[in-house]
């Protein structure tokens, strides 16, 4: 069997998995599901199935020319964030992509891909690559992407601003963890690193933004919401 020419793979399939025309933006039940089914690893198996070959080709750079459009940019984003951890779940290669996603979507800001794509929840996922990268500069990114997540609050159809009131309210949690350790504490066992006794806290609560149980009523979900709830233990910091 012949080796795939990687150089005229389009981004066309990875975007219609990733984005299908389902409907789902027309009722925020089916959105939430939406991202009910990308975020809490229920596309795992099928990632790994139809994606594995063409996620190691990405992480080989060979579909770096996806970046030269907005919407191809985004595709190769996902690939190396999102199905990086599906392919890889459980090791450092999960998360040995975030750097390159990281530096794709940043450039998208100052390229003006960003501001190019067509809705808030193709921006979000480039928004949430930026969140995962750690690094020095975690904390600014953290802070730069939660502003540009309350942007795209602003321009959400209103039908849809509770999904996106939930996401915001993600990554406010997520900056928090990022604030108080410099890094996602929960990836240390699988990285081989050791936690300070202040991540041994937090990881012992077991309570992570990534993996909040959101409940399925409008009116709880504006009660969680509203309650502004802190996932760091307290006694962690004295």
């Amino acid at each position: 069997m012949s080796e795939t020419d990687w150089t005229i793979v389009t981004p066309d399939a990875v975007l219609a998995f990733w984005f299908p025309e389902s409907g789902h933006a027309a009722d925020p039940a089916a959105h939430g599901a939406f991202w009910g089914w990308r975020m809490r690893g229920k596309a795992g198996d099928e990632i790994r199935e139809r994606f594995a070959e063409l996620t190691q080709a990405a992480a080989r750079g060979r579909l770096d020319h996806w970046a030269a459009t907005p919407r191809g940019r985004l595709a190769l984003v996902i690939v190396l964030d999102q199905f990086s951890r599906s392919v890889w779940p459980d090791t450092p290669a999960a998360f040995a992509q975030d750097i390159k996603a990281t530096r794709l979507v940043l450039d998208a800001f100052e390229a003006g891909h960003f501001d190019a794509l067509p809705n808030v929840w193709e921006k979000t996922f480039c928004l949430i690559a930026v969140g995962h990268c750690e690094g020095p500069d975690h904390a600014t990114r953290m802070a730069r992407i939660e502003a540009l997540h309350a942007d795209l609050l602003e321009a959400a159809p209103p039908h849809l601003k509770l999904n996106y009131r939930i996401i915001q309210d993600q990554t406010r949690l997520a900056r928090e963890v990022i604030d108080a350790f410099g890094r996602h504490p929960h990836r240390n066992a699988v990285l081989g690193r050791p936690s300070t006794a202040a991540e041994e806290l937090y990881l012992a609560a077991g309570r992570f933004p990534h993996n909040r149980p959101i409940p399925s009523s409008r009116a709880e979900i504006e009660a969680m919401l509203d309650r502004r709830e802190h996932l760091l233990p307290l006694e962690a910091f004295g």
